[in-house]
């Protein structure tokens, strides 16, 4: 019988620099009920055929289920990617769990990122012309609605509760009427707060706006488990913005708590110094989407921001600029602002010119082997395409015709694909390739739980007698852990090592090996 060690060759050629697309590409085209995961040779590799239609955004948990925002029938309050429901949704199609957000006074729409296992939605909140000219705003006649979050937990019989918030309307300042609420002398003294007067129509980023209520389309929302901290971006604005998690939902109403001591104001914004009263360049001169941050693991600007500036390259043509916030480094939580100046950095960190544009809806990453990757939406007359491209701006993959409002990048050692690949179409996929090392017999072993935080148990069959069991990461370097026996179960305790994809090779007394690859995150 052979013996086969699992190799995945798609790490060893992110780490030896390759330029290769290798991993999959998960994306929902725009109008459509199904969900489509597909590898670096553009094949199906596995679908969710789903009865209701996504609104906007697509993403894979680390246990490989999908969460998706989906249209509610019957919403009273519509707009631009209204939604009204989210629900997440196991491999074979069945639904984990399944909440409503949708009411006459709000409505979740457009964006939702992952914060563990919990999901945190964006919606609207109805404000009424009273509400609104009793807070400062200059002479509404008509309702708006404010952005809020929410982040939902999944409560283990098919739904979800509430378990934290932020609203922008507990954030807003006016300079308008010293006898209302929110009043401050001088706007650009308090770039902590919105100045509920800085979007008039349909604000400086334009765009459909859907629902005559849609007063900041934020648009993009990601959450740095690093930090714990949110960005978002918001398209009327033309502006990003950070707010810190850490807070309780009462501190994330006021102005105090939390890691950054600032409760729910806002910690950092970019883009357009003129919404709180600074001169400087209008860096996003319109639509921006999809604020979100690199990851920090030691890739090409890790920990910068990252956005799709929809026309940062003046008339239709798009950008992915990276931004290096200036986070603070004696707090580690807050951002450098000089007194008196906007928000650095002045300009762009870095940029990538696209070479297919959107002027709206879209998204992009950065790959752990510095490509960029961009899902160039098709709505409002954009290419409707998803590619890659390498640090030259060389077309490596696609374009690949997705018609998808955001789509992402999976690579392989991410633990939802590891988690998938029973149910996948792997032909493909260079990923899951097995290489023959011997003809011996196998050793009869499971680990469980795979993935895991660290902690698993190898089961061995009762007619092997371990030699020996050593684990090594991808580049065959041999690491430290800690184990023990229970009976024929081993304890294995990798807690302290980096998180990434690692071998267990087990020996019997007879030389039979036997290589198992195990994921931590």
């Amino acid at each position: 019988m052979k013996i086969r060690i699992i190799v995945l060759f798609t790490l060893l050629s992110i780490y030896c620099k390759s330029q290769n697309f290798n991993g999959f590409a998960l994306y929902n085209a725009q109008g459509s009920n199904t969900t489509y995961l597909i590898d670096e040779n553009q094949n199906i590799a596995h679908t969710w055929n789903l009865n209701t239609e996504c609104n906007y955004t697509v993403l894979l948990k680390k246990n490989g289920n999908l969460v998706r925002g989906t249209k509610r029938n019957g919403n009273i309050l519509g707009g631009a990617a209204d939604a009204g429901r989210v629900q997440e949704i196991a491999p074979d199609g069945s639904i984990v769990w399944d909440y409503e957000y949708s009411t006459a006074d709000y409505l979740s729409h457009h964006d939702i990122t992952l914060i563990g296992d919990n999901v945190l939605l964006t919606a609207w909140e109805v404000k009424s012309v009273n509400e609104l000219n009793n807070a400062g705003y200059d002479n509404a006649t008509s309702e708006k609605w404010p952005t809020h979050f929410i982040e939902l937990e999944p409560d283990g019989n098919g739904s979800a509760n509430i378990v934290w918030e932020w609203h922008i309307w507990d954030h807003l300042c006016q300079d308008l009427d010293p006898n209302k609420p929110n009043y401050v002398s001088n706007i650009s003294d308090h770039p902590e707060l919105i100045d509920i007067n800085m979007i008039q129509g349909g604000g400086p980023g334009g765009g459909p706006g859907g629902g005559g209520g849609d007063w900041f389309h934020v648009n993009g929302v990601d959450y740095n488990e690093e930090l714990d901290q949110i960005a978002f971006s918001s398209r009327f604005a033309s502006e990003i913005y950070i707010i810190d998690h850490s807070t309780t939902s009462a501190e994330a109403a006021g102005h105090t708590g939390g890691n950054s001591g600032m409760g729910g104001d806002i910690l950092y914004r970019w883009g357009n110094p003129s919404n709180y009263g600074m001169s400087g360049p209008q860096v996003i001169p319109s639509a921006v989407h999809d604020v979100r941050w690199i990851t920090n693991d030691g890739r090409p600007n890790g920990g910068y921001l990252q956005i799709f500036n929809n026309r940062g390259g003046g008339n239709n043509q798009s950008t992915v600029d990276g931004i290096e916030t200036p986070l603070d480094p004696s707090t580690g939580y807050t951002y450098l602002r000089t007194i008196g100046q906007p928000f650095a950095p002045i300009s762009y960190t870095t940029r990538y010119v696209c070479q297919f544009s959107a002027n709206g809806q879209s998204a992009s990453d950065r790959m752990s082997n510095g490509n960029i990757f961009v899902n160039a939406s098709g709505g409002q007359g954009g290419a409707g395409v998803m590619y890659e491209v390498d640090s030259l701006g060389n077309l490596i993959w696609g374009p690949y015709a997705a018609d998808s409002q955001k789509g992402f990048r999976y690579e392989c050692d991410y633990p939802g694909i590891i988690a998938l690949e029973p149910y996948m179409n792997t032909s493909g996929t260079s990923c899951f390739n097995q290489t023959s090392i011997s003809e011996n017999n196998l050793i009869d072993f499971k680990v469980i739980p795979n993935p895991s935080n660290g902690f698993f148990e190898i089961t061995v069959s009762s007619k092997f007698e371990i030699k020996l069991i050593t684990i090594h990461d991808v580049l065959g370097k041999q690491v430290n852990f800690n184990y023990y026996n229970k009976n024929r179960s081993l304890q294995l305790n990798l807690s302290k090592v980096q998180k990434g994809t690692y071998f267990v090779k087990m020996s019997d007394i007879y030389g039979n090996l036997k290589s198992e690859r195990i994921l931590i995150f």
